[in-house]
Parts: C-alpha cells; structure tokens; sequence
C-alpha cells in the first residue's frame, strides 16, 4: 500500500491541476465575492432588529462616510457605557437582558436576571471530569466548541427550538461560557504546558467579569478597574450587527431548523478564524515584532518605514496588512476602538505602559497616509477594536491563548440574540445560488483512464 504521506501528495498536485476557478470568472459572473458590493457594501440578505453598525450613508446612490456608530436594540453603546462609568456599576448583564429580550430592564428585572445567571453558572455534574479534564485541548476555543456540543446531551429538551426553551438555552449558554473557557484554559496550562491546575468555586455575588477573573487568577485577586475594563470589553464585543461572519453563520444554521447547540458550536468555530475573532492575535504579533525592530518608539519616520515593510510584504507575515487598520463597514471610526482606547490610557497609565500605548496611537495615526502613499487607497481608514482590546487584555495579564475565547464569553449575547430572530422571522432556510463553472467531462470507464 502506499504512504499515506505520497499519496496525499499525489491528491493535492491532481487538485491543483485539475480544478481551477478562473479570476475574471468573478467579474464576469458578477459574483458578489465576500457577499460584498463593488462599493464595500455589504449585500442586503436579510432584517435584524438586534445590532446596528453604522458607519456610512447611501446619499443619491453614492456612499458617504460618516462617523461610525453601534446601537444595541437603538440604544447607543456610547450612552450603555457612559452610565455604566457614571454609576460606576458593571454593564455587560445589563447588555445582555437588552440584546435577548429587547428592552432596558427595570431595576427589579436587572437584578433578578443577574441573580439567575448566577446560578446558571455551574455546570452539570461530573461535566469538569468527563468533559474538560479527560479530553484537554491545545486550543481553548476547539475546547469550547466541543463543550457546547458535550451539552447537548446533558439536556433533556435539547432539540426543542420553542422560543421558551431557546431562552432557557440560552441563559445557560450565557452564563456557563465564562467558566468553560477558563477552565478549558487551566487544563490547557496543565497538560500542555506543565504548570499547576487551578479549578476554582465561582462567587455568586459577583458580576460576569468578576467572577471570571476570580476564576481565572490563581490567588483570586483582581482590582476592581480591572474587572471594570473587562467588563467594558465585553459590551463591546457582546454584538456587532447581523453581517458579521458569526453572526452570519448563526442565522444560516438556525434557518435549517437544527438545535442551539449545534448552532452556538458553528458560530464559535466561525469566530475562532484569523480573520474573525483572532484578529487581536495578528494585531499583537505584529505590535511586538514593531518594538523589536524600532528602536526609537516615539520617531514618526522610524515607525512609519517599518509600516511601510509590512505593507510592501516584506516584513510580519508578508500579508501587507497591517493589523488593527480598517473595517468593513467603519469609514471615519470603530466607536468600539474610540471607547476601548480611551479606557486603554487610563489603565496604561497605572501599569506604567504609557510608551506602549503611543506606540498603539502612533500605528493609528500614520497608517492611513501610508494606505494612501503605497496602494493609493483614498477612503478613510481607521482603527478597529482589535488594535487595542489584546492590549487591554496584555495589562490585564490574561494571556493570548484567552484572546479569542473572550470574543466569545462576550459574543454568545449576539448569537443567542440572532438565533431567536432566525427562529422567529426567518421562516426560509438561507441558500444562495453558486454559478457552476466546471466544464462538461465524458464519463470513461475505469479501465481506459
């Protein structure tokens, strides 16, 4: 028999030579590649009520760019965050009552809400043991995919998509992200890379952000600015509109009818993509390879040549992206980055890490005119939160294998949110149409080949 190795070499040169979509195919086809416009628009494919991202207007058929703007159920994230700051209280709890259900929650509705939640929060019996424990992964985010799925079975109504049990699911989802993920990390650390394992007792009294770093700190210890600024990340990144890959993916697989686990195990594996939620990786791999090789953090010119490498391909990863830069729907700015940075310096400057918060500010500020420079880009280009949500997270010592899986402790909101909306309002499974471009080939029989 064959090497398993030569054969799949012999397998990939026959794919690269025998199947091949030709590039102008596209254009001439008018595929809308990435369900985008020719403008950068997306292509309208359905209605949401949950998220808006705004960041331009349609004016006489021409787009017009316009600061951008995140409202949640038509509040204003800006105003969510600000009341947050001014009570000096945790949101994130109260963002999720908004986003699953659609209204501001009374005082009453708010604490009740918090308290269930709480005890949402431990997870079935033996499900640390059989489920994490026994079965560590290298990943945290494969570990949570598998764990949603693991639940399944320990529901007995899981197939059930009735809007009361979906609610039920996903309260529970909600609650129990935060402890998956951290104990998926401690395994990760443990098995993977020898350090000693830490499973702790979660605290009822404390809010989501709390409580995770209780969990997830070996001593327990946290500042209350540190779980306040966990807290803000989580708003932030709780949703981000019906568009967005995850998102996208929720409301194509809940329009085929399947259950939530299924559902929320799709969107997970959605976000785990470079390109979605590991974004903030790229963004800090790129960040420390511009301090190794910039010795003067603060001269505009020596920045802006290295920005210059990295967009010419020839330094980071070759890609010419530079990380943190542009969006597909913010023009002139990411309200999320605007929030995220402010809050950023404040904790910059009790972690004496000032000269590396200019440095974030420097990247921001030179790179549109380099975009403009090299590839002639004209429109606007402005931050998106993924150039400073893994800085937070580095001053507040959560390492980079939790980056992404914080994504999702937050984004669950989002997907439970557009799950019922698919469920509720969708009614037709989501199927666009793929142009077959492969040429007619006459069958021959085994023997002649």
């Amino acid at each position: 028999m064959a090497k398993i190795d030569d054969l799949v070499n012999e397998y990939v040169y026959m794919q690269k030579n025998n199947v091949n979509i030709e590039p102008e195919y596209y254009q001439k086809y008018d595929v809308k590649r990435g369900l985008r416009n020719q403008n950068g628009t997306g292509v309208l494919v359905g209605l949401t009520s949950i998220g808006d991202v705004h960041g331009y207007i349609i004016d006489e058929n021409e787009k017009v760019n316009v600061e951008g703007r995140l409202r949640f159920r038509g509040v204003d994230v800006n105003d969510l965050v600000e009341a947050c700051e001014k009570e000096d209280r945790f949101g994130f709890e109260e963002t999720a009552f908004l986003l699953l259900f659609g209204n501001l929650p009374t005082k009453q509705q708010l604490k009740d809400f918090c308290e269930a939640l709480a005890e949402l929060r431990e997870l079935p019996n033996n499900f640390t043991e059989d489920s994490i424990l026994k079965f560590p992964s290298n990943d945290v985010m494969n570990k949570l995919a598998r764990s949603v799925l693991t639940l399944y079975s320990e529901d007995e109504k899981a197939g059930d998509t009735s809007y009361e049990n979906v609610i039920r699911q996903s309260m529970e989802l909600i609650a129990r992200f935060p402890i998956i993920v951290a104990q998926a990390y401690q395994t990760k650390k443990h098995y993977f890379d020898g350090e000693s394992l830490f499973l702790h007792k979660n605290v009822k009294e404390y809010s989501t952000a709390e409580n995770f770093l209780h969990i997830l700190r070996p001593d327990n210890k946290f500042t209350h600015e540190e779980a306040r600024l966990l807290d803000l990340c989580m708003i932030l990144h709780a949703e981000h509109g019906g568009g967005n890959n995850s998102a996208f993916t929720t409301h194509v697989v809940s329009s085929s009818g399947t259950d939530t686990y299924s559902v929320v195990a799709a969107a997970v594996c959605a976000l785990k993509g470079p390109k979605h939620g590991g974004a903030n990786h790229k963004v800090m791999a790129m960040m420390n390879e511009i301090k190794e090789n910039v010795k003067d953090w603060t001269d505009k010119e020596e920045v802006s040549a290295y920005l210059m490498k990295i967009l010419k391909k020839e330094a980071f990863d070759k890609s010419g992206l530079i990380y943190g830069m542009g969006h597909a729907v913010y023009t002139i700015s990411d309200p999320r980055a605007v929030l995220l940075k402010r809050n950023a310096k404040r904790l910059a400057l009790e972690k004496n890490a000032m000269a590396e918060f200019e440095l974030y500010n420097l990247v921001e500020e030179l790179s549109p005119a380099l975009f403009c420079q090299y590839k002639g880009v004209t429109r606007p280009i402005c931050a998106n939160v993924d150039l400073y949500s893994g800085f937070v997270y580095s001053m507040l010592n959560i390492s980079e294998d939790l980056y992404t899986p914080l994504f999702a402790m937050a984004r669950i909101v989002g997907w439970c949110a557009h799950h019922i909306e698919e469920i509720t309002y969708g009614g037709k499974i989501i199927r666009p149409a793929y142009k077959s471009v492969a040429k007619k080939v006459q069958y021959t029989s085994i023997t002649e080949r």
